[in-house]
């Protein structure tokens, strides 16, 4: 299909994938700075995705060049037949030209068709998402939940406070291992995969989550290029036997989005090993690990009624910078 605006003519059409996976990591990177991604990302997203989940995507070429790129997927961490996770995105170079609202309506004529009733996005608080937010709100979204970024830059912590945080958990007993040091553990991913399911069931996300098989998640997350394994950490109690997770009473991730910028993917610790410092003792042996490797920037994101964790990350010296929404458009008219 073929539209024009002030004589500025543009075409949506498939991708053509792996010739278009360049141009649309163009695209995506410029629309969202803080999460740049490549051309090697998006056709690992295309090659790790879950097969039982639909995926669909569309782009609008403006002068031979990708200008434009939207799609939806179903919501593959909050699973409902009905339920997908989307978004639109323009090159701001061609912004004011109805590509944006072509785009969306072609989502809409699919989704519909798919008999969504449930479409979900993300934006910011931020200045520059502000075309964003004014883009979803007109179209009838609201938002649902909203997440809280905060940053620290280990570069400015003294040394000397974290191995103070690490002292006590390693008097309890518990061994602080990173993902590297455990490689060796033929239990290590099946175990890791029980524990992040019993531990997401505490986060406050305002939805409920799906657990994925051991080989989606393994595929997902440990196999994750963007994975920091060595600035990643296991809590080990020798001599646990849980049937589940065995001796991993917790964990924490830290995955790097660009040079020098980390986020951390999962913090968390058993209900029975809540209260002893765990956690932060987690965060702080990653800290000091990105520290001893030159140092860098870590980002997190908390829920608002995670009052525990987000007193903790304050208390290591995050600071806040960003919310985040989840905005979302309920088809049927009633929340589901």
């Amino acid at each position: 299909m073929t539209s024009s605006t002030t004589n500025q003519a543009f075409e949506l059409r498939e991708p053509r994938v792996p010739d278009d996976y360049e141009q649309i990591a163009e695209v995506l990177t410029v629309c969202h700075p803080d999460w740049p991604v490549s051309a090697a990302d998006l056709e690992r997203e295309d090659r790790s995705r879950d097969p039982s989940m639909f995926h669909t995507r569309v782009l609008a070429e403006q002068g031979g060049k990708v200008v434009g790129v939207a799609g939806f997927s179903h919501d593959d961490r909050s699973f409902e037949e009905w339920r997908y996770w989307g978004s639109v995105s323009v090159h701001p170079d061609a912004r004011h030209q109805g590509i944006g609202t072509a785009l969306y309506d072609e989502l809409m004529r699919r989704a519909t068709a798919r008999g969504a009733r449930e479409l979900r996005s993300g934006s910011s608080d931020q200045p520059k998402d502000a075309p964003g937010r004014a883009f979803l709100e007109k179209r009838g979204f609201v938002q649902a939940w909203e997440r809280y970024e905060s940053r620290l830059d280990t570069r400015t912590l003294e040394p000397g406070r974290l191995d103070t945080l690490l002292a006590g958990v390693q008097d309890s007993g518990v061994q602080l291992k990173s993902l590297t040091e455990l490689a060796a553990d033929p239990e290590r991913d099946r175990k890791l995969w029980e524990l992040d399911w019993l531990l997401f069931q505490d986060v406050p996300m305002g939805t409920a989550f799906t657990k994925k098989t051991l080989e989606q998640w393994v595929k997902e997350e440990l196999d994750d290029p963007h994975l920091a394994p060595e600035l990643s950490f296991v809590a080990v109690r020798p001599g646990a036997d849980d049937p589940v997770t065995g001796d991993y009473v917790g964990y924490s991730t830290l995955g790097t989005s660009e040079p020098g910028v980390y986020y951390i993917g999962m913090t968390g610790v058993l209900r029975s090993e809540r209260g002893r410092g765990i956690a932060r003792a987690l965060k702080a042996a990653a800290m000091r690990a990105l520290q001893e490797a030159g140092g860098g920037v870590i980002k997190t994101f908390n829920d608002p009624p995670n009052v525990a964790m987000l007193g903790m990350n304050a208390a290591l010296g995050f600071e806040r910078t960003a919310t985040r929404y989840r905005y979302e458009l309920h088809l049927d008219g009633d929340r589901a």
